[in-house]
């Protein structure tokens, strides 16, 4: 009964009653256009996730198959091979990875975790899984260590005892060394936890132990007693050895560095303060930070490394954190960007008896890895091929494009390949190991990255792999302030004014446009060659919500714009209708007026090949009362046009005439149909501060971590806080809300689970609604319209959609001269809840996406031919059927917060309606291409996925994804084409899902192999004396010592043994509870059958051998049959 598909059901009952105005029109619909999608279309699980791991703990390197592991401390498990060979694995508790120790060249790896639970992962798989687990329920674990090539892993506690488990069956041995029969007389007080265990590389038999209070012991394993105790006056952060297993050295709490003789106890052999003034009167050094860790590696040819983390003087304030090489008598300082979290020194060798031969050190930091390379003189870093630096500034939104036009990737590529810094090592990057994926998937996918510095990204993420191509910065636009006393007083934010809050982009014109926190839009073209512009174009609209002297639309529709004249003056010029003019920019009384948030620069701006920028339009401050932040953006590259709106209003601008078009406030959009009843209210009554970016508390998951359940007057909900992660940005970050709305937000749930009240039959006093959503498109405005017509249809948070037509002038040079005539048709329908997302469909069902321009270069010569054609040609536009020019139907699909509808026009009948969610919300909804048929996405703030068919709305998925959804997830999730999705999962990684059956299919052959088969390298040669006299490795029988027979078992109560789900590829998916059945039984059948093939050839190959045995056998017997015994 398990297989029973009850969603066929629901989607038949839901098809029967989805209810319609016109019952008849909405069967004749379903039997005119049939649906291709069904529910087996569909399926929900994880793909891959890219970025820093975020608040990473450990890390560990494997030098034979050259994969690096990085754990964090909420369990997350990152594995990185050669670039594009990644993968993300979870530890189902949660706890803090505290350790990392791979089973070199065995493709496992062991993690200690902060609840005193070890794991044994399985990496010989594409989706790595534990096969073992271990809890410990009497020991803190402090320090785990896996001898080269041993099955048996030391573990030390905080009580200051070690134990040892068999890594094979994850057993505990009943080999124990307790913290007094180590320490026995030579402390009076408890040695404190175990910091530090490491076996000597010449004598596997004897084992170095450190305590946190200064204590070494030198352990005998087989006599099972202490040869030696080293006693320092300084706690101990780390120990490390030298090859020859002769000295070791130890890295203390107030910035020395002791090495030590094996044999002479009594006092170290040296002791180093490599950053204290050294005192002439020949005392002890000033005290330094404590040094975190410390590694000696020696080379055949020369001097041996030291390396370690910390140690500088305490006068040093305001430095940075600093790795430190000493190499024979240089000291090398070099100095890193964040805190160091961990660091590896890479070597030729995995054998710690062995000439290190260092040549690489991998730096863990807070929020960046750096690989130092250690064979060049300066110590230059290596380039990071990993799409690492997401969080370089904090990422405010997103948007993902798959299927985008093939030659966008190499354009963008080409201009942002000049962008690369220089200085970085000439060497292959060292971390190479694994074999990229099989995957067939083809087609190229863009995701974009706005972030609070200003800048824009653009990334290659093609074959779930992620590559950054280009990088706008768009704050270039701006004079920055020198100093804070410099700082304008007419900012709207008092950190990061340039942070990107929407971006609209067309892939085919590649002209780009993004809005600002500042209330600042920047339209950019793409150009391949460099400019310098000499004054930057710019706009000042003045935006304000006022109910006195309400006008009609239409009037204020039909005003001839006035054109822009450019200017070499340094002040702004203002264009905007004349029903809005205004000449003051500062009252007599000091009230701020018609000033913008920012000052665009006056000099001449060279501008290199990509992105440059064609037009600034700035909002300004209106009576004293500043701009509202805009709330929602669109582009159309064939009528050239943009559109903005926020809680004020709307305005459109024709960026190539540079004229604005439109300025009307939302209330004007009705004209005399307003259904509302609003109150009058003059914008002086009470100040209203503009909505901030709110810095989100990171990694925490309190209420403070979750959004607030926006109300329906405030701007688009998923757009409006963004997490510091990166550089600079700051906790103490305050969400400024209208004073008007903070009772009613501070009165409600902190989760996004909470219902929202979103009637559209009244409306609050002071509310105003908000323009949420735009689309540009080719349709029918009116009833009686008897043609498609160029419009702009209009969504706001109240849940209407309106009309604005759009009246073009002819094509080519009468384009830039004659006006384009916008006036706004009035309601068309209403909704429940804001209106994220419109999109239109043409008589049989297909797409109808909105026109576009072709690219062009824009900067081609004047007196060129290829300026000349590229003007005359006429936009394209995409109707996908001919069927549109007989007049035939089209029907637009309209979906808000709560509800999706699709409306017939131009009779503008309602023939199919679906209410998405009654108690909670939709963030985000986008109408999408999966396959062959086209559906409605949409993510909901309590966590569900769900995609609805078109045009007749069945449900087809609905997985609840996330338990808890927290405002950056729900600021950047966003759907495309092919079944792709993704999200910012944490401040500094983006975690990519399909909701395509077909992806999940083929996600196995798309992802990179971690483990590869290599020959493990040769052991050092002893030596013909060191083989006589003892001299060599000593090897010791771990197996006798710690195994039952020896050592007996170990207390059941101690730990308790766990099996893990590994073992069947896939399975890590299945256990997230996305993976349905069916695919897991084809996964299952297709490892099955993989495996029945290999036995198949295996038992082909012991045919083959039998065969010859035998037939060597038979030649032996005929040639000695005749012979007698005694001639053998």
């Amino acid at each position: 009964m398990k297989k029973f598909n009850i969603r066929k059901v629901l989607d038949g009952l839901t098809a029967v009653s989805s209810p319609s105005p016109s019952p008849q029109l909405g069967a004749k619909e379903n039997e005119l256009i049939p649906e291709t999608l069904q529910s087996e279309h569909f399926q929900l699980c994880k793909t891959v996730r890219h970025g820093f791991p975020y608040q990473p703990s450990s890390m560990a390197f494997d030098p034979v198959q050259k994969i690096l592991a990085i754990g964090t401390q909420n369990g997350a498990l990152r594995l990185f091979g050669r670039p594009g060979v990644e993968c993300y694995c979870q530890h189902e508790s949660g706890a803090a990875v505290i350790q990392l120790q791979f089973l070199i060249n065995e493709g496992a790896l062991v993690s200690a975790l902060a609840d005193d639970s070890i794991h044994l992962w399985n990496l010989r798989q594409k989706r790595p899984a534990v096969l073992h687990s271990l809890k410990f329920n009497k020991e803190r674990i402090t320090f785990c260590h896996l001898p080269f090539q041993s099955k048996w892993l030391y573990i030390g506690s905080e009580r200051g005892n070690i134990h040892i488990v068999n890594v094979e069956s994850f057993t505990l041995s009943g080999y124990t060394i307790m913290w007094n029969k180590a320490i026995e007389l030579s402390s009076k007080a408890h040695p404190g936890p175990v910091v530090h265990i490491s076996d000597n590389p010449m004598d596997e038999g004897k084992l170095i132990i450190g305590f946190e209070s200064g204590i070494v012991v030198l352990w005998d394993l087989k006599s099972k007693r202490a040869d030696y105790r080293y006693t320092y006056d300084e706690a101990i952060h780390s120990v490390a050895w030298h090859h020859e297993g002769k000295q070791f050295i130890c890295s203390h709490s107030d910035g020395t560095l002791t090495i030590w003789n094996i044999k002479s106890p009594a006092k170290p052999a040296q002791t180093i303060t490599p950053h204290g003034k050294q005192p002439k009167d020949g005392k002890k050094p000033e005290p330094c930070k404590p040094i975190l860790k410390v590694e000696y590696k020696t080379t055949r040819a020369g001097d041996p490394f030291m390396i370690f983390s910390g140690g500088l003087s305490y006068d040093t304030v305001g430095r940075r954190p600093c790795l430190t090489v000493m190499h024979g008598k240089s000291t090398a300082v070099l100095e890193m960007d964040y805190p160091i979290v961990d660091f590896l020194t890479l070597c030729e060798t995995p054998y710690p008896n062995d000439f290190q031969e260092p040549y690489a050190v991998v730096v863990l930091l807070e929020k960046d890895l750096v690989v130092i390379d250690l064979a060049q003189n300066g110590y230059p870093i290596f380039e990071n091929p990993y799409p690492m630096m997401i969080h370089e500034s904090p990422v405010t939104c997103c948007e993902y494009l798959a299927d985008c036009p093939v030659d966008l990737i190499p354009a963008l590529y080409s201009v942002g390949s000049r962008q690369k810094r220089q200085g970085y090592s000439k060497k292959e990057w060292p971390i190479s190991g694994g074999n990229w994926g099989l995957g067939t998937q083809s087609y190229p996918e863009i995701i974009i990255t706005g972030h609070a510095d200003g800048s824009v990204k653009f990334w290659d993420a093609s074959a779930i792999m992620l590559q950054v191509l280009y990088k706008l910065k768009t704050a270039k636009v701006f004079e920055k302030a020198r100093c804070k006393e410099e700082k304008p007083n007419t900012e709207i934010v008092d950190e990061d004014p340039f942070a990107i809050q929407l971006m609209s982009w067309c892939p085919e014109s590649r002209m780009l446009c993004v809005a600002g926190v500042s209330a600042h839009v920047i339209i950019y073209r793409f150009s391949k060659q460099e400019i310098t512009t000499e004054v930057v174009q710019l706009l000042e609209v003045r935006l304000q919500y006022e109910l006195n002297d309400l006008e009609s639309p239409e009037g204020g529709g039909d005003q001839t714009p006035a054109p822009l004249t450019p200017s070499t003056s340094p002040s702004p010029q203002t264009a905007a209708p004349q029903t809005h003019t205004s000449t003051s920019s500062n009252s007599s009384d000091g009230i701020r007026d018609n000033i913008p948030c920012l000052k665009v620069r006056s000099s001449p701006l060279k501008q290199s090949p990509g992105y440059q920028v064609e037009l600034v339009v700035q909002l300004v401050w209106v009576s004293g009362e500043p701009p509202q932040q805009i709330s929602s953006l669109a582009i159309n590259s064939s009528y050239g046009l943009v559109v903005f709106g926020n809680s004020n209003g709307l305005a459109v601008v024709d960026y190539l005439q540079k004229t604005v078009l439109l300025n009307l406030g939302t209330v004007e959009l009705y004209g005399s149909n307003d259904p509302y009843q609003r109150q009058l209210r003059s914008p002086r009554k009470s100040r209203q501060p503009s909505g901030g970016l709110c810095d989100i508390n990171e990694g925490s998951a309190t209420s403070e971590d979750r959004c607030k359940s926006p109300t329906s007057v405030f701007m688009s909900n998923h757009q409006q806080f963004y997490n510091g992660g990166g550089r600079g940005a700051k906790m103490s970050r305050k969400l400024s809300l209208p004073t008007e709305l903070k009772p009613d937000l501070d009165n409600r749930d902190n989760s996004f689970s909470r219902s929202r009240s979103s009637s559209v039959t009244s409306i609050d006093k002071e509310a105003r609604e908000a323009v949420t959503s735009f689309y540009f498109c080719e349709t029918y405005n009116r009833k009686a319209d008897g043609g498609l017509t160029p419009s702009l249809w209009v969504g706001t948070s109240l849940g209407t959609v309106l009309a604005i037509s759009l009246n073009m002038p002819p094509a080519g040079e009468q384009r830039l001269l004659q006006p384009v005539i916008v006036s706004p048709c009035g309601t068309l329908v209403r909704l429940k809840g804001s209106i994220l997302r419109m999109a239109f469909l043409d008589s049989t069902g297909s797409l109808f996406p909105s026109a576009f321009e072709p690219w062009y270069e824009p900067n081609a010569p004047a007196n060129g031919e290829e300026r000349d054609k590229v003007r005359k040609r006429r936009p394209v536009s995409v109707s996908p059927s001919t069927s549109q020019e007989l007049n035939e139907n089209q029907y637009a699909v309209l979906c808000s917060e709560k509800q999706a509808k699709v409306i017939s026009l131009p009779s503008q009948t309602c023939v199919f309606k679906h209410n998405i969610t009654e108690t909670s919300f939709v963030l985000r909804a986008d109408v999408v291409q999966i396959n062959t048929g086209i559906c409605v996405a949409c993510f909901c703030a309590n966590g569900h996925i769900m995609t609805l068919s078109l045009p007749g709305l069945r449900p087809l998925l609905d997985v609840n994804y996330l338990p808890l959804t927290d405002m950056r997830i729900a600021r950047t999730f966003c759907f495309t084409n092919l079944g792709q999705a993704l999200y910012l999962t944490s401040p500094t990684e983006i975690q990519r899902i399909t909701y395509s059956q077909e992806v999940c299919e083929n996600l196995q052959e798309m992802l990179g192999e971690l483990f590869t088969p290599v020959e493990t390298p040769e052991a050092p040669n002893r030596g013909f004396f060191k083989g006589l006299f003892g001299g060599g490795a000593q090897s010791l029988d771990r197996e006798e010592l710690f195994g039952e027979s020896g050592a007996g078992k170990a207390p059941r109560s101690l730990a308790q043994h766990i099996p893990g789900p590994g073992g069947l590829e896939g399975m890590k998916g299945a256990a997230s509870g996305i993976v349905g059945d069916l695919a897991r039984a084809r996964i299952a059948l297709d490892e099955r059958g993989q495996k029945l093939s290999e036995v198949e050839e295996r038992t082909a190959a012991m045919m083959a051998s039998a065969d010859t045995f035998s037939k060597h056998a038979h030649e032996m017997m005929l040639k000695c049959k005749d012979k007698k015994w005694y001639q053998f």
